[in-house]
């Protein structure tokens, strides 16, 4: 019977893990048409706003009419399950939004990414406000760790910084293969990991239902039995709501908010001044000791002991080596410079790099989401001052992803105390990671195809030029 029973949970695990993979083929066979054909849609058919650039020429923005219909009907439940997957795997869902925004809505590439920002936030502040509801599922301690945010925060967003600018420079086929080459990597990496800790929790509960038949086969225990780690489980710090004020470290979060600040003045005044000027490599200057300052305080405290990384638990509670430090920032920029460069949030990188330095699954995706609530919010008040997204649509997709979140959150955490299973959380990011290979891939490889018919350039750019 038992054997049944765990049979029947890795299947139903399992399936809601894969069930994100059924949003690729939903894209894909909704509308035949790619984000390309989407920019050349007729302006009598679609709203067209122009942007004037610094050489004079304009880029049509197309924006579609905000009617109800079959378009936003799917878009609305593709976007729904993309932020209910994604706020639960920490990942955002951007490999969502951005072809089904485009292929689907009828948004132009560059309007897609930015109301897929407007997206992500909303999912990422019902999110936060979620977690900051629960704590550590072993320690007495927030579910997010903010020394762990607060050490890499910084590294992640100058490193999107420079992703940005190599966005730029390199080809489309380049950044198209860079992206399917590392989302499947990492995906599978992900899988590999939630088979592991599938396999550890597997074997945690044969001992502790070992241990309960023993205890129940004492007589002398018949009255007088010993909670079980099931019952302290099921009574676990993590499932216990607190007041969201005592969950918040507001010196930490002060911080980041003033990183959050400092380079959202930066991004903006650097779009006011011509690309390779003087002023423009000085203020993107100016991002680097904003980012290592913030980051040598915190790894100063991290260093002498003042500070600990909660996340990895009370067996690891000592001063880190200045080694492990530059691990993690290096781990930081790495991540943004990757994000940066394919145009894609933090979450799709940090997510299985906090689980491989083996941080909980629980506070891996609260963690990650709760840095990218910082960068998606900086990148949609800037594409807002840039005029960027029509608002109406973009407060609609909005509400629908922090809706969306709270139900994902809610449902999946029901299923971990239900399975007992933290290694679910895992299996959705894997899956998400890999859908948005097969999304993001998909519409990169057919918007090549399109430039080569064309006969179009698709070599590396200059910066200077842009």
């Amino acid at each position: 019977m038992g054997i049944r029973r765990q049979q029947w949970h890795a299947v139903a695990a399992l399936a809601v893990a894969w069930c994100c993979a059924a949003a690729a083929a939903a894209v894909a066979a909704a509308d035949g048409r790619n984000a390309s054909l989407a920019g050349a849609a007729a302006p009598e058919e679609t709203g067209v706003a122009r942007q004037q650039h610094g050489d004079g020429k304009a880029y049509h923005h197309v924006w579609p009419p905000m009617e109800l219909g079959w378009r936003i009907v799917l878009g609305s439940l593709i976007g729904f399950f993309g932020a209910a997957c994604g706020s639960v795997g920490g990942v955002g869902g951007g490999g969502i939004f951005v072809p089904m925004l485009a292929l689907i809505i009828g948004f132009d590439p560059k309007s897609s990414t930015a109301i897929s920002k407007c997206m992500i936030m909303g999912g990422s502040v019902s999110t936060v406000y979620y977690n900051l509801k629960l704590k550590h599922p072993t320690l007495d301690m927030p579910l997010i760790d903010y020394d762990l945010a607060l050490l890499m925060q910084p590294m992640l967003m100058l490193g999107v910084s420079i992703g940005v600018i190599f966005n730029v420079i390199f080809p489309n086929w380049l950044i198209t293969a860079l992206l399917i080459i590392l989302f499947l990597g990492t995906s599978t990496k992900a899988y590999l990991k939630g088979i592991e800790t599938w396999k550890k929790e597997t074997i945690k509960k044969r001992e502790v239902a070992k241990k309960q038949e023993q205890i129940c086969q004492e007589p002398e225990h018949t009255t007088t039995i010993v909670p079980t780690e099931q019952a302290a489980e099921a009574k676990a710090p993590s499932d216990k709501a607190t007041s969201v004020l005592k969950n918040v470290y507001w010196k930490e979060f002060g911080l980041l908010a003033f990183v959050w600040v400092a380079f959202l003045g930066l991004q903006i005044t650097k779009n006011y001044v011509a690309s390779c000027s003087v002023w423009y490599w000085v203020l993107n200057s100016l991002q680097i000791p904003v980012a290592i300052g913030v980051t040598l305080y915190e790894a100063h405290g991290l260093m002498a002991g003042k500070r600990v990384l909660s996340s990895k638990g009370s067996q690891q509670q000592s001063a880190l080596r200045v080694r492990q430090l530059l691990v993690y920032c290096l781990f930081g920029i790495l991540a943004g410079l990757i994000g940066g460069l394919l145009g894609m949030g933090g979450g799709f990188i940090m997510g299985p790099l906090f689980l491989e330095l083996g941080i909980p699954p629980q506070v891996s995706s609260a963690t990650a989401t709760f840095t990218m609530m910082f960068s998606s919010s900086m990148s949609v008040v800037e594409y807002y001052l840039l005029h960027r997204f029509p608002v109406p649509y973009a407060a609609y997709f909005t509400a629908v992803a922090f809706v969306a979140a709270i139900v994902g959150q809610h449902c999946v955490r029901k299923l971990i105390a239900w399975l007992g299973r933290a290694s679910l959380i895992i299996f959705i990011l894997a899956s998400m990671i890999f859908v948005s290979a097969l999304t993001l891939g998909g519409v990169g490889i057919s918007n090549i195809a399109h430039r080569m018919q064309r006969h179009q350039y698709m070599g590396f750019e200059s910066l200077c030029r842009v």
